[in-house]
């Protein structure tokens, strides 16, 4: 294999990777400052490819073109607000009465209303059942660099999931809000004696731990064209397995987690002969020898500091 060819899966796998981080950051910041394992974040992310496909057949409708900037904007605006809403009404209509419950309990109610979602969106969308074909958002060139061509799709989910990692990290660390966060993932009782709003903390976090899963359901229709009822259990639990991996409550362990398993399935097709049949099993591979060898994840003793 050439060198120009490992880069460029070394490119689509870090495309890949960033999608499963964001994925894997929704289920640390549910797991650090809640304490809940949320088993229907994969279906949010199927959810947030489809609120896509809305939004650009309404925007199409109103007579915008697509391919633009602007409409790529409004149709990630809506994205990034469907995202939160579900995650809003989850954590007060199934987290927020089960809060003091067994865990068992949570994640009984999370697989519950991930069927529910993944059913609804069969039986009660227009042709559910089959594939749909996702549109064009934005045109734009691909890119050459000494004879690598990048292609656009992978351009632009670097940069969008980038661009939110890096957002996400300011708001943890360099804000009021982000202290508040790390405080009630640390010690919820010492947090509320301080002053804080847990239950708002709460809903916040779970509000943009949703959105970020719901954007990475948009970077997975500009990378594949297509999207399906049932894309959100596989994807769901390769996202819970990166968080795993960088070490379940960490946000920057999820990420690392996020593109470690990116890598490893894109170059696992790549070099292993007839690799493709192998890339779904790469991840649960790597979290079973995690969990035998290293069960605090990439981040070691760091990932008992949640958040």
């Amino acid at each position: 294999m050439s060198g120009e060819l490992i880069i460029q899966q070394l490119l689509n796998g870090l495309s890949l990777g960033f999608m499963y981080a964001l994925i894997a950051v929704g289920f640390t910041l549910f797991f650090g400052v809640i304490e809940v394992v949320n088993f229907a974040h994969g279906e949010v992310f199927m959810l947030g490819a489809f609120c896509a496909l809305v939004a650009s057949e309404v925007l199409l409708a109103t007579g915008l073109l697509s391919g633009s900037i602007l409409f790529f904007a409004l149709v990630l605006l809506a994205v990034l607000a469907a995202g939160a809403a579900v995650g809003i009404a989850m954590e007060k209509v199934i987290i927020k009465p089960l809060r003091n419950a067994p865990e068992i309990m949570t994640l009984l109610i999370t697989l519950g209303a991930s069927i529910v979602m993944r059913e609804s969106i069969m039986l009660f969308f227009p042709n559910g059942r089959n594939p749909q074909p996702f549109p064009l958002l934005i045109d734009m060139p691909g890119l050459t660099l000494g004879g690598i061509f990048i292609k656009p799709d992978v351009i632009l989910t670097v940069l969008l999931a980038g661009g939110l990692i890096t957002g996400l990290y300011l708001l943890i660390e360099k804000t009021a809000f982000g202290r508040y966060i790390r405080a009630t993932a640390q010690d919820r009782e010492a947090a509320m004696m301080m002053g804080i709003k847990v239950n708002k903390i709460f809903l916040i976090t779970f509000a943009l731990g949703s959105a970020l899963g719901a954007v990475a359901g948009l970077m997975n229709g500009m990378a594949y064209g297509i999207v399906k009822f049932n894309m959100g259990f596989v994807i769901g639990i390769k996202g819970f397995a990166a968080a795993v991996v960088g070490g379940l409550g960490n946000v920057y362990g999820a990420v690392a987690g996020g593109l470690l398993l990116g890598f490893m399935e894109i170059l696992a097709v790549a070099l292993i002969p007839d690799g493709s049949r192998f890339q779904e099993s790469i991840s649960f591979v790597v979290v079973i020898l995690f969990l035998v060898f290293r069960p605090a994840g990439i981040f070691g003793e760091r990932a008992y500091e949640k958040v």
